[in-house]
């Protein structure tokens, strides 16, 4: 199986020589981000809910009450229970009922974030390569906005650069032509409704942990390194060598390779998570499902077929969530490596006050691609 680096170095290759390489995918320096003039707000958010299932509707009454989401801004869909669906499914029963909701209630420019739930599809089946058409439902939701305002669709092929990526501006329509998108799911709607309740009691402290594989200094390693250099040196603990990171105490960010890592053998970390803590790994299918797996299942290799779990051996975003972390990305299909979530983007935005959804976007590079974001939107790191 080739490996997600190797696969991302080939493609950046590939992308240079076609003249498509997104803006901003170049090592530059980028400045910590100034904290926020004011956040989003409850009233900028909508959220997506499948009325044909009853852990969609019952996560969407939950957290509009937690939140103060106004029941207009509630979008009913009723959807099949299937997790992968195919394009035409996704526009005729996805796509085209959010935007027309959108525009009847003149919400168009007022919505800033779209929040999926449990229930509603989690991937649009397509083609695998760089200019493969397989995406998550919710990348393409992001572009919803640029869709109702455009004459014509952007193209399938490959992923659009996302407009909001490296941004130090906060975000705001019609400055940043797109929708940011976050889910609500996890393996259970008590998991779901921790996460929630996590999210209202975050408070800006605890510890970072970046967690490198050892042995290289590809980008992946680079952006850890990155995000250390931005980050209070009090705040990090931070690991380069083969060993792999457990048991810190007060975690309120995680990066690592995830069962990249050749020396991680357990699917859980062992960290203890402060409310609000945010993770981010470098996996090619940790989203793939948020069914979960038997209790008995590993993090296996990609030659030990017997041992897969939903078509892949990888470490799963919603072990994370189980776990204690208020929010997680992740990815449906094999994003590769440079179109992951940045840590070195990701985290200093988080810890400087923006929201978890402002913080994810501008640090993922592509929309119409493989990403997703779970958590609530709204969550920040309050002063202490």
């Amino acid at each position: 199986m080739t490996s997600l680096l190797a696969a991302g170095m080939r493609l950046l290759a590939i992308l240079a020589l076609a003249g498509a390489l997104p803006h901003g995918l170049s090592p530059v320096l980028v400045a910590r981000p100034p904290a926020p003039q004011t956040g989003i707000q409850s009233d900028e958010v909508a959220i997506i809910v499948n009325d044909a299932d009853p852990g969609s509707r019952a996560i969407a009454a939950y957290y509009s009450a937690r939140r103060g989401i106004p029941a207009a801004h509630i979008c009913h869909l009723r959807l099949a229970a299937d997790e992968e669906i195919g394009r035409d499914t996704f526009e005729r029963d996805i796509e085209t009922p959010v935007g027309g909701w959108l525009k009847r209630r003149n919400l168009v420019e007022k919505i800033l974030v779209l929040v999926t739930t449990s229930g509603v599809p989690l991937k649009v089946k397509g083609s695998f390569s760089p200019t493969g058409t397989a995406s998550s439902v919710d990348s393409e939701l992001a572009l919803l906005y640029n869709l109702l305002h455009a004459l014509k669709r952007p193209r399938l092929e490959g992923g659009v650069p996302n407009p909001f990526y490296q941004s130090n501006r906060r975000f705001q329509h019609p400055q940043f032509a797109m929708y940011l998108v976050t889910r609500l799911t996890a393996y259970t709607l008590d998991d779901v409704k921790a996460m929630i309740d996590r999210s209202l009691q975050a408070r800006n402290r605890g510890t970072v942990v970046l967690d490198g594989k050892g042995g290289g200094m590809d980008e992946g390693e680079l952006w850890l390194r990155a995000a250390r250099n931005r980050l209070p040196p009090a705040r990090v603990v931070f690991d380069d060598t083969a060993r792999v990171i457990e048991n810190v105490g007060e975690v309120i960010g995680y990066a690592s390779w995830g069962s990249n890592d050749p020396h991680r053998t357990k699917r859980m970390t062992g960290l203890h998570w402060l409310p609000g803590g945010i993770a981010t790994e470098y996996v090619s299918t940790d989203a793939r499902t948020f069914r979960e797996p038997p209790a008995g299942w590993q993090i296996t290799t990609w030659n030990d077929r017997a041992g897969f779990f939903a078509g892949s051996p990888q470490s799963l975003a919603g072990d994370l969530l189980r776990e204690g972390a208020t929010g997680v990305s992740g990815n449906v299909y094999e994003p590769y490596l440079i179109f992951t979530s940045h840590p070195d983007l990701l985290f200093p935005a988080y810890l400087n006050g923006w929201t978890l959804a402002e913080s994810y976007w501008r640090s993922i590079p592509l929309l119409s691609w493989m990403n997703v974001v779970v958590g609530d939107p709204l969550c920040h790191l309050e002063s202490q």
